[in-house]
C-alpha cells in the first residue's frame, strides 16, 4: 500500500464518486471547545464512504475477471457500495449480510442490484461463507477492508481532507475517523502522511468493541469478545485487518472510545446543526469530538461522518437525545 495507489484510485473515481465537502458549525465548535471540521461521507453515493473502496477495487480488476462478478460480506454499507459499483459496471454482485443488519441496508442492497445472502453472525462465519460462494461461482471476493484497492479507494477521502483543510488554513489537526476493520482509517492516514503531515489520525470505536484501540496499545492484533449487540453495527468487526493494522500502528495516534449515548447525541447534533443524517457507527468520530474533548489536542479537529444509513426509529431516538 502506498500513496501512488491512492492517487491512482482517485483518478479512477473521478466522475463517479462525490467530492464531499468539509463543513463547520459554530454551535458544534462551542460544545467541543475547538473548531470541528466535518467530512460528511454520509453524502457519498449509497450514504457512506464505502462506495469509494468498492469502485476502486472493482475498476482495478482485469476485465475478464470482473465480468464473472464479485462477492462481498458486510453489515450494510460495504454491501451497498459494492452492489452499486458492480451494477454500474454491468456485472453481478452477491452480498453476504448478517440477518440482524438494519432492514434499510438489506433492502437498499437489493434495490441497488445485489443478490443478498443472509447469515447469523453469532453462529456462522461470514469469511467462510463468502469464500465458499466465491469458489463455487467463480466470483472475486471484495473484502470490506483487507484489500489494497479498497484501502486505496477509502484513502481518497484523506486526499480531499488534506486539500480542503489547507483551503481553510488548517494544516495541523487530529483527524478522528470512525473505525471498524481499519480500511478508512489506514487509507486516510496514508493520504495525510503524504499530503498533510501535520495531521494525525485517531481511530474512534464504540465501547466494548474497541479492538483497534486495544491492538494499538498492545502492539498486536486484539479480537473483540462479541461481534454484535451495539447500535454502531456499521463499524463492528471481529478484529483489525492484517493489512490495515500495520499501517495504523505506524501512523495513528491512540484510539478513542465512545458510548452508544454519545453516538446518539452526535447524530442528533449533526442533524440539528448541519442537517446531516448520520448513523450511529458513522457518528462516533463526532461523538469523540464533543464528548471526549480532554483526549484531543489542538485548536482544530477533523472528524468523519462515515455513513448515514439509519432506520427511522433509531434516528428519532437520536433526535430526542440531542434536544
Amino acid at each position: 500500500m502506498n500513496i501512488d495507489m491512492i492517487r491512482a484510485a482517485a483518478a479512477r473515481l473521478e466522475g463517479h464518486a462525490r467530492r464531499t465537502p468539509l463543513l463547520n458549525s459554530p454551535f458544534i465548535d462551542e460544545i467541543a471547545g475547538r473548531r470541528v471540521w466535518i467530512k460528511p461521507e454520509c453524502l457519498q453515493h449509497t450514504g457512506s464512504f464505502k462506495f469509494r473502496g468498492a469502485w476502486s477495487a472493482i475498476s482495478a480488476l482485469d476485465e475478464d475477471l470482473r465480468d464473472k462478478g464479485v462477492i462481498a460480506y458486510s453489515s450494510g454499507n460495504h454491501a451497498q457500495g459494492v452492489a452499486m459499483a458492480a451494477t454500474r459496471h454491468g456485472i453481478t454482485s452477491v452480498i453476504v449480510m448478517p440477518s440482524d443488519a438494519p432492514t434499510i441496508k438489506i433492502e437498499n442492497t437489493r434495490a441497488l442490484g445485489g443478490e443478498v445472502v443472509l447469515y447469523d453472525r453469532e453462529t456462522e462465519d461470514r469469511d467462510a461463507i463468502g469464500s465458499a460462494l466465491a469458489e463455487e461461482r467463480s466470483l472475486t471476493l471484495i473484502k470490506p477492508f483487507d484489500n489494497p484497492q479498497v484501502i486505496a479507494g477509502q484513502g481518497t477521502t484523506g486526499l480531499e481532507i488534506a486539500a480542503q483543510a489547507a483551503e481553510m488554513g488548517v494544516t495541523e489537526a487530529q483527524v478522528l475517523v470512525c473505525c471498524g476493520g481499519g480500511g478508512l482509517t489506514s487509507g486516510i492516514a496514508l493520504a495525510l502522511e503524504a499530503d498533510a503531515p501535520g495531521m494525525r489520525v485517531r481511530p474512534v470505536e464504540p465501547e466494548g468493541f474497541d479492538d483497534v484501540a486495544r491492538s494499538l496499545r498492545s502492539g498486536a492484533i486484539e479480537r473483540n469478545a462479541r461481534t454484535s449487540g451495539n447500535i454502531c453495527d456499521a463499524i463492528i468487526s471481529p478484529e483489525p485487518g492484517q493489512m490495515t493494522f500495520p499501517i495504523m500502528q505506524r501512523l495513528c495516534g491512540p484510539g478513542i472510545t465512545v458510548t452508544e449515548e454519545d453516538a446518539l447525541r452526535a447524530m442528533g447534533l449533526a442533524f440539528l446543526r448541519l442537517k446531516l443524517v448520520a448513523e450511529p457507527g458513522g457518528a462516533v468520530a463526532l461523538a469523540a469530538a464533543i464528548c471526549r474533548q480532554d483526549e484531543i489536542e489542538g485548536e482544530d479537529v477533523v472528524v468523519t461522518i462515515s455513513g448515514g444509513n439509519v432506520d427511522s426509529a433509531l434516528f428519532a431516538k437520536a433526535l430526542d437525545t440531542a434536544l
